[in-house]
């Protein structure tokens, strides 16, 4: 039985992580002569200092909600889908042809087409490498990382060759029809005479994203597939016995995990200000989503949370870029520290807190003895 309780789970294991992760950072500012407070103050206004700053940062939190669901639906089924940054750009591939080429006159319809186009093409993206694992006992990390450089591939041939319009020279499609725009928050701002978040690209879709969180924590804990993935993920064996199909829950767990992250290009093609498919429209965001997922514990609450504040480090860090003479690279560095204490090193802050509770956590509440062998005391 685990003797650590729930809050230290979900709320002290990621502040720990951040506070380590910050400490770390404050060296890296001090080795490069910066004042860690002052760059602080920095990243803290580039983030949220204005309406502007405040509308990319949740602009960045929409992308981090969808491939954070997107891992973490994976993870409840014990699969690492690695494989976002692919089912992104197939999803933004399946957005544009479903809105770029279909007269749409509402961007309410729009909007729906987009997000069932890019939903279904992120799915297909992963539906051989979830056939591969569940058939052949292919692993999932290895083949999902396969096709992000596929999909990679695959988008700059369709963006220089049969998407790409005569006579531009960048590697991207036509600007989508005005009929398509999505209403940025601006826009609906200005609805109730409100001037807020400005020129910042955040749209329509970020409800999209709450959706989601909303549909992904009904699906994994209201319903019976949600419990057979559950189940399949903490014990194979024991689902089997169950009679909880492997081969089933593994392609359908992928399939749902592949549609979350497409669906994220509906924000970074049909809601940013020039709406148009780039051949870097996933930005590092499949990645990012495995840190997300880790810290917020796999739950849409947890993820929104993380998915923001991945969205400030983002947001803040470019503005700190942009106002010193601190290299963007040296950004990068804080941004991976806080992956890394939250995603690849959460178990060494774990374990020691798990110890913690463990030798202390039940002295003091009237908790029974443990009951020794005859003999022993």
């Amino acid at each position: 039985m685990d003797a650590m309780p729930k809050w230290a789970d979900v709320v002290l294991v990621p502040v720990v992580s951040l506070l380590l992760a910050a400490i770390i950072s404050i060296i890296v500012f001090v080795a490069v002569g910066q004042d860690p407070w002052e760059a602080l103050k920095l990243m803290s206004y580039g983030a949220v200092g204005t309406s502007d700053n405040l509308g990319y940062t949740l602009f960045y939190m929409t992308n981090f909600i969808f491939t954070g669901l997107a891992v973490a639906v994976a993870f409840h089924a014990a699969l690492f889908n690695i494989g976002g940054e692919g089912q992104v750009l197939l999803g933004g591939l399946g957005a544009t042809l479903a809105v770029l080429f279909v007269p749409w006159p509402h961007w309410t319809l729009a909007l729906l087409a987009g997000s069932v186009a890019a939903a279904l093409f992120g799915a297909l993206w992963v539906a051989i490498p979830a056939y591969l694992q569940a058939r052949r006992g292919s692993h999932i990390v290895i083949t999902t990382i396969m096709f992000n450089f596929m999909a990679s591939g695959l988008l700059i041939f369709m963006l220089a060759g049969p998407l790409k319009p005569v006579g531009e020279m960048q590697i991207a499609t036509a600007v989508f029809p005005e009929t398509v725009h999505l209403p940025s928050l601006h826009d609906i701002a200005q609805l109730f005479g409100l001037d807020t978040f400005g020129r910042s690209p955040v749209n329509i879709s970020i409800f999209l994203a709450l959706g989601a969180c909303i549909g992904v924590w009904a699906l994994i804990w209201h319903t019976r597939l949600g419990y057979q993935i559950r189940a399949f993920g903490q014990s194979e064996s024991a689902a089997r016995y169950a009679g909880i199909s492997a081969v089933n829950i593994t392609m359908i767990a992928l399939l749902i995990s592949g549609a979350l992250a497409g669906m994220m290009a509906v924000n970074n093609t049909m809601g940013i200000n020039n709406p148009q498919l780039v051949d870097n429209a996933a930005g590092g965001a499949g990645f990012i989503g495995i840190a997300v997922a880790l810290m917020g514990r796999n739950h849409p609450v947890g993820i929104v949370i993380a998915a923001l504040l991945f969205g400030a480090l983002f947001q803040g860090g470019a503005e700190l870029s942009a106002a010193t003479q601190i290299p963007v690279q040296i950004v990068v560095v804080i941004q991976a520290l806080v992956i890394m204490f939250t995603g690849a090193l959460d178990e060494m802050v774990r374990s020691p807190i798990q110890k913690m509770f463990l030798r202390y956590g039940n002295k003091g509440v009237g908790a029974p003895a443990a009951v020794l062998p005859e003999g022993e005391e």
